[in-house]
């Protein structure tokens, strides 16, 4: 018998499985989605999701979201919360991209403006934004620099240049998690991220411009800046590049050791971790914060080269046209954060790997292919009551990359773009078809799923015109 076979449907939208499916489970695991949704998820992520709720501390229950796929040692798009005092922190359940995350900028303009200059308008941003494996910035940050960003987060950015004080009034945690200990970070990790800052990278990261396509709630739309449709958008999507990946990878043998040190059984030596009090966890939760901070200025960085590089397109002043932060915020992150768990407010570990904070009233950025569509949603107090305060971050791959590039290719999928009146740039055109749009599942169920169980709740929809990927 499959593990989905084993799965117990509860509402329109969350499946259960019961702590007794197999042994040493120690809470329940939960999955939401739709129908459509359920019956594409892989059997092997499920049983990844129940290797996780088998680790010390956690608490109930252990949480899928419709975006989820098999990752490395746990799903992306996965939940799970750990007793402050008696659960673990672990580098695999956070992921190796540390503070991956969107910032979505707002401007004034509209389609009509911007669809005669739309193929000037991405190579300009194509040549300012550097992207691709291992690409150098346009910064080359001393020591003492870097230093300053692990530690200050956006605050260095503005406090040089990039970005001003509004964009920081609407990021999560103000683009600054205290408590990031740059001695805590390898050097090796610091020489990875010295000449790093200010770019794209590769993957699934990207910038895209969009149009907005459909708003939901009018009243929260126009709260956050959006006011009609046609109205141009900026998603930005990217990470704590080689300095996160850096910080995962040394912490990961660390914790490794760690498991053997304190006698921690693991049904996946992936799942490594440390309880929460040792150096093991809090040395890594420091380094983890100094990523987090690198990733917050990386992208506020290229925002601020995103509004320079439309002055000289548009001849016009970035302000003029409206392009303020909306939002920006992060996955791929462990938080200390209080809860309440049987019906007490507990303090816990949150591990969110491949998904998105969703508090009450905050917006919520869902990235979905340079194909179909994104979204704009709000958090709610459900996804406080449901989901330890989170949603999915994305549409979640439906095939591996390798996969895609085997059945996708790089031209065509250029090619099947511009018939949408898509403008695609990429470094290869492997990437196109690594990351083309039938490789992820549907964005709509994804949204539907989530909206569906109130979650996250639908505020607008947003239409790729033009994409940049790495």
């Amino acid at each position: 018998m499959t593990m989905k076979n084993k799965l117990k449907q509860i509402s329109g939208y969350e499946w259960e499985l019961d702590k007794n499916v197999r042994p040493k489970m120690n809470v329940k695991a939960k999955i939401v989605g739709n129908s459509q949704i359920i019956n594409g998820l892989e059997d092997a992520a499920i049983e990844q999701l129940t290797n996780v709720a088998c680790l010390p501390g956690v608490m109930e229950p252990v949480i899928g979201l419709p975006d989820m796929h098999w990752g490395y040692g746990l799903p992306m798009g996965a939940v799970s919360a750990f007793d402050f005092d008696e659960g673990v922190i672990s580098s695999g359940l956070c992921g190796f991209d540390i503070n991956c995350g969107v910032n979505s900028i707002r401007t004034s303009l509209t389609y009509d403006e911007v669809k005669p200059k739309l193929n000037e308008l991405i190579s300009a941003l194509f040549k300012a934004i550097p992207c691709g494996v291992g690409a150098h910035g346009r910064l080359k940050l001393t020591h003492d620099q870097l230093a300053q960003v692990l530690t200050h987060g956006v605050n260095w950015a503005i406090e040089n240049g990039y970005g001003v004080a509004s964009d920081r009034e609407h990021m999560e945690e103000k683009g600054c998690m205290e408590g990031g200990d740059p001695k805590k970070v390898s050097d090796l990790a610091k020489k990875r991220g010295l000449e790093q800052l200010g770019t794209l990278g590769a993957g699934n990261h990207f910038l895209e411009i969009q149009k907005v396509s459909e708003i939901y709630d009018a009243q929260v739309a126009s709260k956050w800046g959006i006011e009609k449709s046609d109205q141009i958008l900026i998603m930005l999507h990217c990470g704590s590049r080689g300095l996160g990946h850096q910080v995962a990878t040394d912490y990961l043998k660390i914790q490794e050791k760690a498991v053997d040190k304190y006698k921690i059984w693991l049904p996946d030596r992936q799942l490594a971790c440390a309880p929460a009090k040792t150096q093991e966890a809090q040395d890594y939760f420091s380094a983890m914060k100094c990523a987090v901070n690198y990733s917050f200025t990386n992208r506020l960085v290229m925002t601020q080269w995103i509004r320079e590089t439309f002055e000289k397109v548009f001849g016009r002043d970035w302000e003029s046209m409206g392009m303020h932060t909306l939002y920006g915020l992060c996955h791929n992150v462990v938080k200390i954060e209080e809860h309440k768990i049987d019906g007490k407010k507990r303090k816990v570990y949150v591990h969110r790997k491949g998904s998105t904070r969703s508090f009450p009233g905050d917006p919520v950025l869902i990235a979905g292919t340079m194909g179909t569509s994104s979204y704009i949603l709000k958090g709610t107090e459900i996804s406080l009551e449901k989901t330890f305060g989170s949603t999915v971050h994305g549409a979640g791959r439906a095939m591996s990359r390798n996969d895609a590039i085997k059945k996708f290719w790089g031209g065509k999928v250029k090619d099947d773009l511009a018939k949408k009146g898509i403008v695609a740039q990429s470094t290869h055109p492997e990437v196109l078809a690594e990351e083309a749009p039938g490789a992820y599942k549907n964005v709509d169920d994804v949204i539907e799923s989530v909206h569906g169980m109130g979650i996250s709740l639908k505020v607008a929809k947003a239409l790729p015109i033009g994409v940049c990927k790495g």
